[in-house]
């Protein structure tokens, strides 16, 4: 039975045996393909560059080239079809060390055209991943964003919005937003888009600096003026000199250094801790809170004043929650950021994990997006899916429970519940192997055609 393809996808078979190549030409033709052959790897170079074929399905043994070279050739000379090993002689080592120089799968001689086409089936969504990766990249650089800030919310475009209008101007600004919704991106947007960006961008957390060292770390000491004051030393405020203080949550800060701030911010000079002389200082200082600091501020618990001087303006980050069309674009960019940095580059997600993460509530915003991500790449292959999901985000859309309970078979039947059994094993396999069927067989211990033959019988894709 033919596919109906509107644009039919070429296919190129690369094998010595005449027999072979023919056959695969006419199998393949009535599922639709292109076909193209060749005799061994020198001809098989030849025709990949000329007819650019999508998937190559390609023998390991064969004279002048074999398999192995062709696969390094391939990659040297930047061909990027999907490539599928054949042989008659195979073992699993053959299949990993063709996979580790860049073959996607491989199949054993003989086989019959509904291996060959579960085989590509297979390949082409892998290439419909890799598509729907570029296409992700693609919004990516179409989308908004500024520095490593990616968004096509509405929302977050408004914020861009407001960012540019502020980035060259000394004005206080107040940025406000849940845990990991990326106020300090924020503020590193408005340093780095004004005409400070060529001056230092120094940032503090107030909570995380005990009472007694935050204000000599803001402002400095001089030689004595305490115990451990063993020689002068200069403020962030000083570090800061000419660029942007980022202030990080605010209201944090003791109230005795809220006084001696307000100064700074009306005066712009600065005096260290123990000194005696003030010294002038050109600082931009932005703010930053998860907390309503204006409540804050009425109930008493931070200065009205200093609440006042460092709202002028106000930024508010919406939670990821509230912006959840930018999952996919978030997870492409800490795919790239993080693989690179890991070696696993080219990693994209599935479609099926796409459709989860849009649907968590991501109470930890979008760092606890990126730790998913980063995590994930530790766990997976080819692709990020579902088995490479936290336990409190499978939990909060009901994975956990389905894979901690076995499946209950519909009736007594020793031979249905096994083949229930078998069902789910094999899902678990493909699902944490990232559709690989090798990986998958080597998993659950069986052969790769016996794996094969369980795909067809229980009509699993």
């Amino acid at each position: 039975m033919s596919v109906d393809k509107s644009e039919k996808t070429r296919i190129l078979v690369v094998d010595d045996e005449e027999n072979l190549r023919h056959m695969l030409q006419v199998m393949l033709k009535k599922q639709g393909y292109l076909v193209e052959t060749a005799a061994d790897g020198a001809e098989a170079l030849e025709k990949a560059r000329r007819g650019d074929p999508t998937f190559i399905l390609c023998d390991i043994r064969m004279p002048n080239m074999d398999g192995r070279a062709f696969l390094t050739e391939c990659a040297s000379q930047g061909i990027g079809a999907t490539i599928i090993m054949m042989s008659a002689y195979g073992s699993v080592d053959d299949a990993i060390d063709c996979m580790k120089l860049g073959a996607y799968d491989y199949i054993s001689k003989p086989f019959n055209a509904e291996e060959i086409a579960l085989v590509l089936k297979k390949a082409e969504e892998r290439e419909r991943l890799k598509e729907e990766n570029q296409r992700l990249r693609r919004e990516m650089q179409e989308a908004g964003s500024l520095g490593n800030i990616v968004s096509r919310s509405e929302r977050m475009a408004e914020v861009f919005q407001l960012i540019r209008k502020l980035a060259d101007y000394k004005t206080t600004v107040l940025i406000l937003g849940e845990s990991g919704t990326g106020k300090e991106l924020i503020a590193r947007a408005l340093h780095y888009h004004g005409s400070r960006k060529e001056a230092p961008f120094v940032a503090v957390n107030c909570g995380a600096i005990p009472e007694q060292l935050l204000e000599s770390e803001l402002f400095g000491h001089v030689k004595g003026a305490f115990t451990d004051a063993s020689s002068d030393k200069r403020g962030l405020f000083e570090e800061a000199d000419g660029g942007t203080l980022f202030l990080d949550e605010i209201a944090e800060m003791p109230a005795p250094l809220q006084v001696k701030l307000l100064r700074v911010l009306q005066d712009e000079e600065i005096r260290r801790v123990g000194g005696g002389t003030s010294k002038k200082v050109d600082v931009r200082v932005i703010s930053a809170t998860a907390k309503d600091l204006g409540a804050l501020a009425a109930a008493g618990s931070f200065r009205e004043d200093l609440y006042f001087r460092l709202n002028v303006f106000s930024l508010t980050v919406p939670p990821l929650r509230e912006r959840l069309e930018d999952v996919p674009l978030l997870v492409e960019h800490f795919l790239e950021k993080h693989g690179e940095r890991m070696g696993k580059r080219g990693v994209v997600a599935t479609p099926e994990l796409l459709r989860v993460l849009v649907q968590y509530p991501w109470p930890g915003n979008v760092r606890e997006l990126e730790n998913c991500i980063e995590r994930g790449l530790v766990l997976c292959d080819e692709a990020l899916d579902l088995a490479s999901l936290p336990d409190a985000v499978r939990r909060s859309i009901g994975l956990e429970r389905r894979r901690q309970q076995p499946p209950q078979p519909e009736s007594l039947s020793i031979k249905a519940g096994a083949e229930q059994l078998e069902r789910e094993l094999i899902r678990r396999a493909l699902a944490q192997t990232g559709g690989n069927r090798t990986h998958a067989a080597k998993l659950l211990e069986i052969s790769h055609r016996a794996l094969l033959y369980k795909l067809k019988d229980y009509s699993i894709e």
